[in-house]
């Protein structure tokens, strides 16, 4: 039987023969082979090129993604007041160390701890025999001087005599003057030593400096101390002075506004976070800045009648203020990146920016914007989390003005 032959060729690219497909079957007389043209073969061979062809030459473009719809707004400019809390160290007006001034045991206190002294009162007494010994030594020693002077002005008295009867020379008389001006000297030491030795039985009784409270007495009667020895603390609690630092980009702002003379009603949170019933005022600021933390730490002075502040106690200073023309944005239109705050700002295409500002203060859910943003730019207002720099958004405005009551209200 012939075989045919054909060639197959699609868009002029030639596959080659394809030959007929003989087959082979057993029948009663024996196997027979049977020859057919595979015409079906052909068909589904075209079929597959073709879908092949089609899938190829009809790929599908990417479809256009429509950018997705974020809000924008434009920073704007208010008149606002701010509260600004800053940790604060509370020092009494006057704290000073009690020590004691001689070696010895303590004979009797005349105080109890956490009470109130006067100035001049009596807190300590010390045993002051060996003192009042010493007081006695030199007292003797005084009185030993001025005798010993009574006889060098008598045999002075003497040679000036026998100088003008000729008896003695010149030189007995300059000797009796030279013994009487060392007698004279040794009288000035012996009153020295009384003096220190009256001091010394002095420093045996400690007294207040001041009026004041008495902190902890470690030191019991039969205690034997030496000098230098902290006996206690005592302090002037009718005024109290509030410490607190400040950076010292926020120090040359206050200075430049005159802000610190100006906050003469400043008020202190207590550790428990209630207010102090007293109002302060601002008194003065160190004179050196910080190297370590750049901060300069500032004085606020309190009263307190009641005694309620305590020396090395703490709290928080509230300064509140005035802030005109202040440009704010939202605080959750930001995002930190390396402590830097940034915004996103959206261009006249509609693409995404990132831009760093400068945060002056920092309101209840409002940022102060320093430098970096303009009236005129528009901010991502929501979703900072969800486009990043040069994603391409639908821009739609909203008034910030409008939005502020809600921002306010959000707790």
């Amino acid at each position: 039987m012939p075989s045919l032959h054909h060639r197959l060729s699609v868009n002029g690219v030639r596959f080659g023969t394809l030959c007929p497909i003989s087959l082979f079957f057993t029948g009663p007389h024996g196997q027979k082979p049977l020859v057919m043209h595979s015409r079906v073969l052909y068909v589904s061979i075209f079929s597959c090129i073709g879908m092949l062809l089609l899938a190829c030459s009809s790929k599908q473009q990417p479809k256009e993604t429509t950018p997705e719809s974020f809000q924008v707004f434009n920073p704007i400019v208010i008149d606002t007041s701010y509260d600004k809390s800053y940790v604060a160290d509370i020092h009494s007006m006057q704290n000073v160390e009690i020590r004691a001034r001689v070696k010895g045991f303590i004979e009797k206190i005349f105080v109890d701890e956490g009470k109130p002294v006067k100035a001049g009162q009596v807190l300590f007494a010390f045993s002051n025999l060996m003192l009042k010994e010493e007081l006695l030594k030199a007292n003797a020693q005084l009185k030993n001087a001025v005798a010993e002077l009574k006889v060098a002005e008598v045999e002075l008295k003497n040679s000036r005599n026998l100088v003008e009867k000729k008896v003695v020379s010149e030189t007995e008389l300059e000797m009796a003057k030279a013994k009487k001006e060392a007698i004279e000297a040794k009288i000035l030491e012996a009153k020295a030593a009384v003096s220190i030795a009256e001091l010394h039985i002095s420093y045996s009784q400690i007294k207040a400096p001041f009026d004041g409270v008495i902190n902890r007495i470690p030191y019991k009667v039969g205690s034997l101390v030496d000098e230098g020895t902290l006996l206690t603390t005592l302090s002037n609690n009718k005024e109290m002075f509030a410490y607190f630092n400040v950076s010292e980009k926020e120090y040359l702002r206050f200075s430049k506004s005159n802000e610190l003379t100006k906050q003469n009603n400043i008020s202190l949170l207590l550790a428990d976070n209630t207010p102090f019933t007293y109002k302060g005022h601002i008194e003065t600021a160190e004179t050196e800045i910080d190297k370590n933390t750049g901060n300069i730490a500032i004085r606020a002075r309190f009263a307190n009648p009641e005694y309620l502040l305590k020396h090395g106690a703490t709290g928080k200073i509230i300064l509140n203020g005035v802030l005109n023309d202040a440009l704010v944005i939202p605080q959750k239109s930001t995002f930190e990146v390396q402590d830097r705050v940034n915004v996103f700002v959206v261009d006249s295409k509609n693409i995404v920016r990132t831009r760093p500002v400068e945060i002056l203060w920092r309101l209840p859910h409002l940022y102060v914007v320093g430098t970096g943003l303009t009236t005129g730019d528009k901010v991502l207002y929501e979703g900072v989390q969800l486009v990043k720099e040069g994603d391409s958004i639908n821009a739609k405005p909203v008034d910030l003005r409008n939005l502020l009551p809600q921002l306010l209200s959000t707790h």
